[in-house]
């Protein structure tokens, strides 16, 4: 039987051991601060990143260099597989899916780059759909339909729009949301992208929006969400035992983002996917 690799990069932050168990190869994006340069997956590059942004310190990410996923693209030939499958994060957002694309030019093994659109879990729910494919004997066209045919809705909430709007990555929020950068907006992904859904004035109402919203779109017994943040646990864990509480048959894992996410998004995101 043909072996498929499944690759992903970092900002899909699968709940922890996930990829070891799934057999997903995680390629880092690089998070700058102050000048020097950390892999996303290193350990403390999540704290220190809103260690920096709190004393107002320079922030930036990086995508991955093209020659990281050459590695893991030789790698891949050295030890057997007949071909790749990755699942980058959106390409509206990041060039992750240009160093995956430039590099498979010169794999020596087939290579399939697929722009999942999304960031975090709704690009790591498709992840997991893509190795539940693979497991089951799915082809690479077939891995590829997995991930296409994947339904996620991402809906998350920031602070201030400061963060994404010094990144430019608010998309057309500005239309929606102007300069009231003090309010809590609630967020999603549109084609990519971040768009405006709407706004509300406090913490709590944003918690309360991001519950009604994912019991909204959990309609089908095998729900799984996933509830994340950086530099907000109680506020996520509240919200994750609410939707436990609320829809006891779905599968909800709690996992925090990293740092690259956090760059651009500030402390205190909380966000919920629904698969």
């Amino acid at each position: 039987m043909p072996r498929t690799l499944v690759v992903t990069d970092s900002t899909a932050y699968l709940p922890e051991g996930w990829a070891t168990d799934l057999g997903v190869t995680v390629v880092p994006v690089q998070v700058i601060i102050n000048g020097r340069s950390f892999d996303e997956t290193d350990s403390s590059q999540a704290r220190d990143v809103v260690d920096a942004l709190v004393a107002m310190e320079p922030v930036s990410t990086s995508r991955p260099s093209p020659q990281r996923f050459t590695d893991v693209f030789e790698s891949a030939f050295a030890t057997g597989f007949d071909h790749v499958v990755v699942v980058t994060l959106s390409a509206a957002l990041s060039g992750t899916w240009e160093s995956a694309s430039l590099a498979a030019q010169t794999s020596p093994v087939p290579v399939t780059v697929i722009d999942s659109q999304q960031i975090a879990m709704g690009m790591g729910w498709k992840v997991l759909a893509a190795a539940t494919c693979r497991d089951a004997g799915g082809s690479p066209e077939e891995i590829a339909d997995a991930v296409a045919g994947t339904e996620v809705h991402t809906y998350f909430s920031v602070h201030t729009l400061e963060y994404l709007r010094r990144g430019g990555r608010v998309g057309n929020l500005s239309a929606r949301v102007g300069a009231a950068l003090q309010v809590k907006p609630i967020l999603t992904l549109v084609e990519g992208r971040v768009e405006a859904l709407e706004k509300v004035r406090t913490d709590a109402r944003a918690m309360q929006r991001l519950e009604e919203l994912a019991l909204a779109a959990a309609i089908r017994p095998e729900t799984r969400i996933a509830v994340q943040h950086i530099g907000a646990p109680e506020r996520a864990r509240e919200l994750a035992e609410a939707l436990r509480t609320h829809i006891p048959q779905a599968q909800i894992v709690e996992c925090p983002v990293g740092g690259v996410i956090g760059a651009h998004t500030g402390p205190g995101m909380v966000a919920v996917v629904i698969h």
